[in-house]
């Protein structure tokens, strides 16, 4: 695990959103089924093979307490 505080601002990709890195404890495929599903925000896609999703908007999610 890594010390770097999650971002307050910006794009996060996936890996600095789901643990052991981020602080969101599901496994990738239940992060997709939930992105799916809309229980998960939806990416912004930054380049052909850069997904990523605003950092405030993972915030606003562990707000909720929705992960």
């Amino acid at each position: 695990m890594t010390d770097t505080p999650f971002p307050n601002s910006g794009y996060v990709r996936l890996k600095q959103i789901l643990r052991p890195d981020g602080p969101v404890p599901v496994s990738r495929s239940s992060w997709w089924d939930g992105v799916r599903s809309g229980r998960y925000p939806r990416p912004v896609k930054l380049g052909p093979r850069i997904t990523a999703w605003a950092a405030q908007v993972i915030l606003a999610l562990l707000a909720t307490g929705s992960e």
